[in-house]
């Protein structure tokens, strides 16, 4: 009880500090979005599972063509970047979908900056494990068998805009290692560590390691 009652104490602060921070910065992404490419602002993205399996919508600033998730999914030409999509944990090294800000922008994760309304509504965190999409973690744990325990252990908590795995390696760890480490952060959370965690978010943002 303690520990929700200070995190969720700890979130709102610190939203609202990097909102008053950020503001300048957040106002050039949309501006620079909007002069790059057609489309919205905001990423139109399916819904992700938080916390006891309920699905929200995630915010994040556009950093491709729009309808970019579905045409993966659906546009023939995009047949083999998908299959290579699944066969990496979700992620890809080389997307052709990426705009030129979106480029930058990944690079140093500025794209989750407009999740700060999630910890707000009170569907993220500031630390917690990562949100997934519902046929990735379908699929994922058909192939991870194993993984499904630890999915089942990080589901008790809201999703966070960082976390454990991201401070280790971010995109370069896959699905199977990911869950496990944010179920051990589940298992063993703490203001301490999440502190900790916070700390470190900063340096792996500028550095960009492991962003995609």
């Amino acid at each position: 009880m303690f520990y929700d009652l200070a995190k969720r104490g700890i979130d709102l602060i610190m939203a609202t500090l990097l909102l008053i921070v950020f503001l300048p910065l957040l106002i050039l992404i949309a501006i620079l979005i909007k002069l790059d490419s057609p489309g919205p602002i905001f990423a139109n993205i399916p819904m992700r599972v938080g916390k006891d399996k309920k699905l929200f919508h995630m915010y994040k600033f556009r950093s491709m063509v729009t309808n970019a998730h579905e045409l993966l999914r659906t546009d023939p030409k995009f047949r083999r970047l998908y299959e290579k999509y699944k066969k990496n944990s979700y992620k890809l090294k080389e997307d052709p979908r990426i705009t030129r800000v979106g480029q930058l922008i990944r690079r140093f994760s500025l794209d989750e900056l407009p999740q700060i309304i999630n910890i707000f509504r009170g569907e993220m965190s500031l630390v917690g494990p990562r949100a997934y999409y519902p046929d990735e973690l379908e699929q994922q744990q058909k192939i991870y068998f194993q993984s499904r325990k630890y999915v089942k252990q990080l589901l008790r908590t809201k999703p966070g805009i960082t976390g454990f795995w991201q401070v280790q390696g971010r995109s370069e760890i896959n699905f199977d290692k990911r869950v496990k480490m944010d179920a051990a952060y589940v298992e063993r959370r703490s203001i301490l560590e999440d502190l900790i965690i916070i700390l470190k978010t900063p340096w792996i943002m500028l550095s960009g390691k492991g962003a995609l």
